[in-house]
């Protein structure tokens, strides 16, 4: 395995790990390398201080080619850093197009489902006992993993 420091052509560096500078050039070529802040494809290594052995790294004085991000801006892979991306979309979509009905969702859409309630989308939360029964009754919905808003 073998690390990367990383660049996209909007300057954001970050860091991925490849099986090999073969494999990194050809997921590069196919566009499988993306920018985690702005998903651009037009990545390429930006430059980095060799890994030493133990002993000549005591030995020697080696200057980092740059500073690692702080914790709260180290990156996932790629891969993890798109799908944190459409979360966040879908989270925004639902929010623009649901109505939130908080801890009543259990009962709203049992009501809607029976048609006690004007059909629409809603979002809420619900305890997993009430998220049970309403599957047995047949009341269709989806639990989403709920991330934090991009400037919480």
């Amino acid at each position: 395995m073998i690390r990367y420091a990383l660049r996209c052509e909007n300057g954001h560096g970050f860091e991925s790990w490849f099986r090999d500078s073969q494999a990194f050039d050809a997921l590069s070529r196919s566009g499988n390398v993306s920018c985690p802040h702005c998903a651009s494809t037009a990545v390429e290594k930006s430059l980095m201080t060799p890994r030493l052995g133990r002993a000549q790294a005591e030995a020697a004085v080696a200057t980092p080619a740059e500073a690692p991000p702080p914790p709260q801006q180290r990156t996932l892979v790629p891969q993890a850093e798109q799908v944190r991306a459409l979360l966040q979309q879908l989270r925004r979509t639902v929010e623009e197009n649901c109505d939130y009905v908080g801890d009543d969702f259990a009962e709203q859409a049992r009501r809607i489902y029976y048609g006690e309630a004007e059909a629409r989308g809603i979002y809420g939360e619900t305890t997993p006992e009430d998220a049970e029964a309403l599957v047995e009754e047949g009341v269709e919905f989806a639990r989403i993993p709920w991330l934090p808003h991009e400037d919480a």
